[in-house]
């Protein structure tokens, strides 16, 4: 009996069970292979006693439009940085790589699919460096993975983006009001451009393209007259003015490293009122919203496909290889060309010269 374990890793995403019941069920067309799955990413397989499940068809049933994962997942520490607390009462880390390589042998697992951002899949090509027989997945809903043209996810975060789009509209119109709506996009703004393309804002704030605010209230204000009118504006978590930076603050969760961004739609109503913006400003932050629920049909198809690609690249030692969606087929991609570097929106993006053909600010 081969073995094979999955795992997923970093934030959560819309489409994880789809890929895990795509690589259950395509491993199932084959003789003597096991699925096995770790709990809380690598987490599962180094603490005491050990937290594996067993994935078959059963374990595995409807699973492709429930949202989150089975497996459940985390995105602080990890094999090479395993948060530890010193007798001073600090936090440091070890590296318990090797101990989990070891374990993986001793369980008779013949290799790894790990699914994740590109947090995760730079563990899965730091084991692989250490000879580990991975397989990387890409997921992220901010869809700032290269070599991909999508990730799983990103669909479901634009469709829930969007329809808070079409919501407010309606509200700053009654209200004559200028609603900001704070997306997720901690330095690439797909998210934030595809909803305000697809929900009529007026004005989208992203990551990529630092935003003068004296431009953007210029704009707004071609939205009233006498008093009377409405606008809408999206804004990416990781926006920020020219010459100013993110909103956020360090996190002291133990093991999370990242900045933890909030604060950007608050910001930017405080900077309006300041430039002499005089209409009703509310603002309405998305949150965790984008990250949770069914995914849409796009994002369970994109995963199962992912699922069955992973699977047979086990099948075919593809080791050290991510999948990847280059349309109209699903390919894989060397893991260090997947890490090197992320997909940011640039100026001569189809999105960007859409949004500034309809209208749409940009802020700048």
């Amino acid at each position: 009996m081969k073995r094979v374990l999955v795992a997923t890793g970093g934030g959560d995403c819309p489409g994880l069970n789809a890929v895990i019941r795509a690589i259950v069920k395509r491993s199932a067309r084959e003789k003597d292979w096991e699925i096995i799955g770790s709990i809380n990413s690598f987490d599962g397989l180094l603490k005491e006693p050990t937290e594996i499940v067993v994935l078959d068809e059963k374990a595995v049933s409807g699973l492709h439009f429930r949202g989150g994962t089975i497996l459940g997942t985390t995105n602080k520490g990890g094999p090479f940085e395993w948060p530890v607390k010193n007798l001073d009462g600090s936090w440091g880390s070890v590296d318990r790589s090797e101990e989990m390589m070891r374990k993986l042998q001793y369980m008779g697992v013949d290799a790894v699919i790990s699914i994740g951002g590109d947090g995760s899949q730079r563990i899965s090509q730091a084991f692989h460096e250490k000879g580990l027989k991975i397989i990387g997945v890409p997921k992220t809903i901010d869809n700032d993975l290269p070599f991909t043209d999508f990730t799983f996810g990103y669909q479901t975060a634009v469709q829930i983006a969007t329809e808070a789009v079409d919501k407010l509209v309606t509200t700053a119109a009654s209200h004559n009001r200028i609603l900001i709506l704070e997306v997720m996009g901690r330095d690439a703004g797909w998210i934030a451009l595809s909803a305000s393309i697809a929900g009529g804002a007026e004005v989208c704030l992203i990551p990529e393209i630092p935003y003068d605010i004296e431009k953007v209230a210029s704009r707004l204000e071609t939205r009233f007259s006498r008093g009377k009118g409405f606008a809408n504006i999206v804004i990416s978590e990781g926006a920020m003015p020219k010459g100013g930076v993110q909103a956020g603050e360090k996190s002291e969760e133990v093991g999370y490293h990242n900045v933890r961004l909030r604060g950007a739609a608050a910001r930017l109503e405080m900077e309006l009122k300041k430039a002499g913006v005089v209409a009703d400003i509310r603002e309405t932050v998305l949150g965790h919203l984008q990250r949770g629920g069914i995914p849409v049909a796009n994002d369970r198809i994109l995963a199962t496909q992912f699922g069955v690609k992973a699977f047979e690249m086990v099948l075919e030692e593809r080791f050290g290889e991510m999948v990847a969606y280059r349309h109209p087929n699903i390919i894989s991609i060397p893991l260090i060309d997947a890490i090197q570097k992320n997909k940011f929106v640039t100026e001569n993006s189809n999105l960007v010269k859409t949004a500034r053909g309809i209208g749409i600010s940009l802020g700048d």
